[in-house]
């Protein structure tokens, strides 16, 4: 379980945040670039502290918690995945086992679990370096990187956000799966209100540093909190019609 009580930060304007997420669910922050979704994410890991407030993994106030030992049982997912480019894939998916003191034997058999886990077959990604895989299999290499430890947590920050439409599709999909076979706790910051509504349990809405509305995604397509998720769920609806339009 994640919870951010009365959180705030005050150069990200970031203020009086209240947020829940369940263990086992998947929760979608959208909103406009600096209404402070990425903040409250790099708050988990403790990328970020709160100048207010209280953040809680599990019930513990992570800044009782040592950083680093924190973020190495936390997976963490961001755009364009940052892949060591000097070392191969599975060097890079094994890079927190090997500094938990995981023996070889271990690290390589969870190496390939976790290749096969994102459709990455180990026999021919395992010995290749990141800039001879596409976007979107370097995105799945970060993935696997990000589950290497086993974490609970999974936060991702506009992972897919630069890879193409075809492939941010199919990887949406296995995020899904992954987090239901995985049963994690997982957060996702994007900008992408359809991929927010489509992957999501509960979707919650930022703007200007604070947070609008927490819903499932029908709460909110039906009963807008204000008018700026009234104006936000418009464009999903739009989006929508025009797309039944074209398909007739």
């Amino acid at each position: 379980m994640i919870e951010w009580i009365d959180v705030g930060k005050r150069y990200a304007n970031v203020h009086a945040v209240n947020l829940r997420v369940a263990a086992g669910e998947l929760v979608a922050i959208v909103g406009e670039s600096g209404s402070g979704k990425t903040t409250l994410v790099r708050m988990v890991n403790r990328l970020i502290d709160p100048d207010t407030g209280t953040v809680r993994v599990d019930g513990q106030d992570v800044r009782d918690r040592d950083p680093v030992a924190l973020r190495r049982g936390i997976g963490y997912v961001i755009q364009g995945t940052g892949l060591f480019p000097h070392r191969s894939i599975a060097s890079n998916v094994a890079t927190v086992p090997w500094l938990l003191g995981w023996s070889t034997a271990d690290i390589a058999a969870r190496v390939d679990e976790l290749l096969e886990l994102v459709g990455l077959p180990p026999a021919t990604y395992r010995d290749r370096f990141p800039d001879q895989l596409s976007g979107g299999q370097r995105q799945r290499a970060g993935i696997a990187r990000a589950l290497a430890a086993r974490p609970k947590v999974l936060l991702l920050d506009e992972p897919l956000g630069a890879v193409d439409p075809i492939t941010r599709v199919g990887l949406q999909d296995e995020l899904r799966r992954i987090h239901r076979e995985l049963a994690l706790t997982t957060v996702i910051v994007t900008h992408d209100l359809i991929e927010a509504l489509g992957l999501a349990d509960r979707v919650a809405v930022m703007a200007g540093g604070a947070l609008r509305q927490v819903g499932v995604p029908r709460e909110l397509l039906d009963a807008p909190a204000d008018d700026y998720v009234a104006r936000l769920m418009s464009m999903a609806k739009h989006q929508a019609e025009q797309l039944r339009a074209v398909s007739g």
